[in-house]
């Protein structure tokens, strides 16, 4: 049974704390001088510039207290000193300015810096026992760009933002201008483990096998859980290269005729026309026996026209002859409707970052300013479990 673990809260426990309590917390899980090393001016010339550590902390308390914009940000370290005090950033001067906030963005944008911050956050987040890794689901959402809207034409020249569709859970169609956050998660904490951004006309399945690949870089998965949408051959054989099942619905709008003797979904029929039982697995092969000798179906011919055993038939399906349609645990069973489950993962980790943080809430254009932007928010959710495990872990000392 799927259980959902205690650190799955820690966002919204972190989020409960009085403001004065929770930026302490949330910043004492984080090192940041080895990423504000970087962003220092080397130049010997000009005025002394502000602590980089602080407004790189400024930068991700920002999606934290949701603000989205450097100019909502200036005001809060230029009015609230006791916000500015806890970034880490001087009381006796004024506020970074806002050109300072936006400068210091591009840098981290421009040295990969967020990127950086954010892997070795899931790294710490794997050492600590945090994240398990072992089961991971992938969901795109729709990113709305800041960018001003082009036609499709134009937009695929930029490499930029761009027009996007997708059915929602009612069967609407919705369209929007934009990027595509791409998510892969933890689906025991709801972490994020990695994520890419597109322009939102990408097909989701294209980006699967590349984020299966960085995901299984640094973890051993064991499953990968999509919706239909990933319902390619491609994100099957990419799994069963990284030693892992995907666990996909079929999509059945596109779905032509099974081959004869078995049924959409893999299982094989006995030749009476009825779908044998699952009857587990052998190694690459799913085992199957008479749906009679089973107590399934009443046979009229009952087990004898098949087999001489009391057992009754007995088939083996080699997996590996259709990775799309054959999958261990079988399709459809117990356990695989239990490990389907855990793709809600995604989309509590995507409601996350688009309704509680600023993910959807952009004033940064261009592809490469967007990834940095969801890149500060993936980390604010890390950053939070990481806190409040070490808040626990003072409780409980």
């Amino acid at each position: 049974m799927y259980i959902l673990q205690e650190s799955l809260f820690s966002f919204e426990e972190l989020q409960k704390l009085e403001f004065k309590d929770r930026l302490p917390i949330f910043f004492s899980a984080l090192d940041l001088r080895p990423y504000a090393k970087e962003l220092r001016s080397h130049s010997p010339r000009g005025a002394e510039g502000h602590c980089r550590q602080g407004i790189l902390r400024a930068l991700l308390a920002a999606p934290l207290e949701n603000m989205d914009t450097f100019s909502g940000l200036h005001r809060r370290l230029d009015m609230d000193l006791r916000f500015r005090y806890q970034c880490g950033l001087r009381l006796d001067r004024k506020a970074p300015s806002i050109a300072t906030l936006s400068r210091v963005f591009t840098e981290l944008t421009n040295k990969g810096l967020a990127k950086r911050l954010f892997e070795d956050l899931v790294t710490r987040c794997k050492q600590e026992g945090i994240i398990d890794g072992s089961h991971v689901a992938m969901d795109s959402a729709a990113i709305h760009a800041y960018e001003k809207k082009q036609p499709k034409r134009k937009s695929e020249l930029t490499g930029n933002a761009n027009w996007g569709a997708k059915f929602d859970s009612f069967g609407n169609k919705v369209k929007w201008f934009g990027y595509k956050l791409h998510l892969a998660v933890d689906t025991a904490s709801e972490l994020p483990l990695a994520l890419s951004v597109t322009p939102a006309h990408v097909n989701d399945g294209d980006l699967a096998p590349a984020l299966m690949e960085q995901v299984a870089a640094d973890a051993k998965v064991k499953f990968f859980v999509f919706d239909a949408g990933y319902d390619q051959l491609k994100n099957y054989e990419a799994a069963r290269k990284l030693k892992a099942q995907a666990i996909i619905p079929m999509n059945l709008r596109n779905e032509k005729e099974p081959p004869a003797g078995i049924t959409s979904n893999g299982t094989p029929c006995c030749s009476m026309g009825f779908a044998m039982t699952y009857w587990g697995v052998d190694g690459d092969h799913l085992k199957f026996r008479c749906p009679h000798a089973t107590g399934k179906v009443d046979c009229p011919l009952g087990m004898a026209a098949c087999s001489s055993s009391n057992y009754g038939m007995v088939l083996k399906v080699d997996t590996k002859s259709d990775l799309r349609r054959y999958s261990s645990p079988h399709r459809n069973t117990k356990r695989w409707q239990e490990l389907y489950k855990e793709r809600t993962s995604v989309e509590r980790c995507n409601s996350r970052m688009k309704t509680y943080l600023t993910a959807d809430a952009m004033h940064v254009w261009g592809i490469e300013k967007v990834i940095t932007h969801q890149y500060l928010n993936a980390i604010v959710l890390l950053a939070s479990a990481l806190a409040m495990a070490q808040k626990y872990r003072k409780v409980a000392a």
